[in-house]
């Protein structure tokens, strides 16, 4: 066994599928079915039962998939050591974000960190849900919930406010705002419920808001729905900097406070480049937060 048939087999693990881990190697499906098939002839036993759902593991692949995970890390941090001489950090990173922190937080952070190492690959996936590390759907993430299970490592990276904002426009012939309760005769913006992955991002249900006007799953959509004049929605406080003609409500009465956790791969601490990319991170988000938010 040599480290392209366990390459193969974490891809197609990851994916469970041949078609999307073959898009991943940049092979074609049917020629990773052979290395899969020579594989568990090589072992004598099945590494994978195929479904309708796709490709799942057997109890023999389970078992392979800490042991090639480890090959992995292995091969990853032997090729940082070497590439790292100069100090320079090269390579593929791949980070997941929650949409709001992908679309107004990470973009600056990853371009200081990718000028500062210009052989580097940063890759932003948004998700508006849960980003999967264990089918490394990304090498880290940030997120809005720490997970509770699994071989990860969590830190707290900062905390950040978010308020009640509408239009300007909107709210020079809208009803009065001086209280709480004044939000009934006002259109509300907010997420789609049954697309709330994180708890914490149910804002409008905690303060008893049951009716929401105009929805969406994503962050950039309530913010361009609100600055339409749609109506009254949650608005990050860093995100307020590009929608100069918002203005936030009843901040006194309502200020809510959340924060973002990086998650990584626990195995991922012995790899160079992805533990110096968690660290500036991690910097530059808590700096950025703190930049746009000063700007409110």
């Amino acid at each position: 066994m040599d480290w392209d048939d366990l390459k193969v087999f974490l891809a197609v693990a990851r994916a469970e599928s041949l078609s999307r881990a073959g898009k991943v190697l940049r092979r074609d499906a049917a020629t990773v079915g052979r290395r899969i098939a020579k594989l568990e002839s090589d072992l004598g036993q099945p590494l994978f039962t195929k479904s309708p759902q796709g490709y799942a593991m057997t109890e023999a692949g389970s078992r392979l998939l800490s042991h090639a995970e480890r090959a992995e890390q292995a091969v990853l941090s032997g090729a940082d050591e070497v590439a790292g001489q100069s100090g320079q950090l090269s390579g593929q990173v791949r980070i997941g974000a929650t949409d709001g922190c992908a679309s107004y937080i990470l973009p600056q952070v990853c371009a200081a960190i990718q000028k500062e190492h210009p052989e580097l690959e940063l890759q932003i996936v948004a998700l508006p849900r849960v980003i999967n590390l264990s089918k490394r759907e990304a090498d880290m993430a940030i997120t809005v919930s720490p997970p509770q299970t699994g071989r990860i490592t969590v830190q707290k990276v900062t905390d950040y406010h978010l308020h009640l904002a509408a239009a300007k426009e909107y709210l020079r012939d809208a009803p009065p705002l001086t209280a709480l309760d004044d939000l009934r005769a006002h259109p509300m913006v907010g997420y789609i419920q049954d697309m709330i992955f994180y708890p914490e991002l149910d804002f409008l249900t905690s303060m008893g808001i049951e009716r929401v006007a105009l929805a969406s799953n994503l962050v950039s959509v309530q913010l361009g729905m609100v600055r339409q004049g749609g109506g009254v929605g949650i608005t990050h406080d860093f995100i307020l900097p590009f929608a100069p003609n918002l203005q936030r409500v009843l901040t006194e009465q309502l200020s809510i406070t959340r924060s973002f956790y990086l998650i990584r791969h626990e195995g991922d601490a012995r790899v160079e480049r992805f533990a110096r990319v968690a660290e500036e991170l991690a910097r530059g988000i808590r700096e950025e937060v703190g930049r746009l938010e000063a700007m409110v």
